[in-house]
């Protein structure tokens, strides 16, 4: 049997072909075939060949308009390496600390309500700020919390809800107590600073008589509703204080009883790989 060794093959005009060298052949000009049947890997630098899958399980091939990549699915609670991966809430004072793999995170902070007085005088509720942070190169962050203002009863002032901060990065400010910027009005809102949104918390109802009674409500929060109000039991919200949505402002009282606290103020924290 004959062999024949060449160096390369081309055709008449020398402008394609295939070049032998060390075992690999190499297509001068464009190869045009029917089918291929690969028994072995195909590798390369052409942005047209599929990176490869080892190590790869799970994830989908996606391309960024110049490449083929290997994506992960976003999963809720962690799955993969792209997307939401967890979430904090704080309720009281802490240390934020990003997990492994957290490349950025969105903040919800809520300030601390105000508290209510006698005549259904409400307090008004914490302010709200929300801010999207790069956290690639942050590794903790102080978290404060602000306590709410407590209820009184009538006609004296409710306390000030107090601020909660993540850091100096946002923050909410503490609602307003009842009566506290005047006689016999409800407490006006907090609000927010630093946040990509910012906004101010509601304000509470004011002086109601007796045919008030159970019409009257705490200040509503960016995360829900007040305690409830009765027509008839007079201390029924300060009884019910902690049935409240986190910083929401406390509801008045009936006839010269004692109104309800604020709600302690709120953060939370979501976490994203991306």
């Amino acid at each position: 049997m004959s062999v024949l060794k060449v160096n390369e093959v081309t055709d008449i005009a020398g402008l394609g072909g295939f070049t032998f060298s060390s075992g690999s052949i190499t297509c001068n000009g464009t190869l045009k075939v029917g089918n291929i049947s690969i028994n072995g890997s195909i590798s390369g630098s052409s942005s047209y060949i599929i990176p490869s899958m080892s190590g790869q399980g799970g994830k989908f091939l996606s391309n960024n308009g110049q490449s083929l990549t290997w994506s992960s699915t976003i999963v809720a609670g962690g799955g993969g390496d792209a997307g939401f991966r967890s979430m904090q809430v704080w309720t009281n004072n802490g240390t934020w600390y990003r997990p492994s793999g957290v490349k950025s995170i969105q903040i919800l902070v809520v300030g601390a309500g105000g508290g209510a007085s006698g005549w259904h005088e409400g307090g008004g509720c914490g302010g709200v700020s929300r801010r999207a942070l790069d956290v690639t190169n942050i590794s903790s962050v102080n978290v404060s919390v602000g306590n709410p203002g407590n209820g009184t009863s009538y006609s004296g002032c409710g306390g000030n809800g107090n601020t909660s901060s993540f850091g100096s990065y946002c923050s909410g400010s503490g609602g307003i107590g009842a009566n506290c910027s005047q006689n016999r009005c409800g407490g006006y809102g907090g609000n927010g600073s630093g946040g990509n949104f910012n906004s101010y918390g509601g304000g509470g109802t004011g002086y109601g008589d007796w045919s008030a009674y159970g019409h009257s409500a705490g200040s509503a929060s960016y995360m829900g509703g007040s305690q409830p109000s009765s027509n008839q039991q007079g201390n029924y919200a300060y009884t019910h204080q902690s049935h409240a949505a986190w910083g929401s402002g406390g509801t008045g009282a009936a006839h010269s009883n004692r109104g309800a606290a604020g709600r302690d103020g709120v953060i939370i924290v979501y976490e994203y790989a991306g």
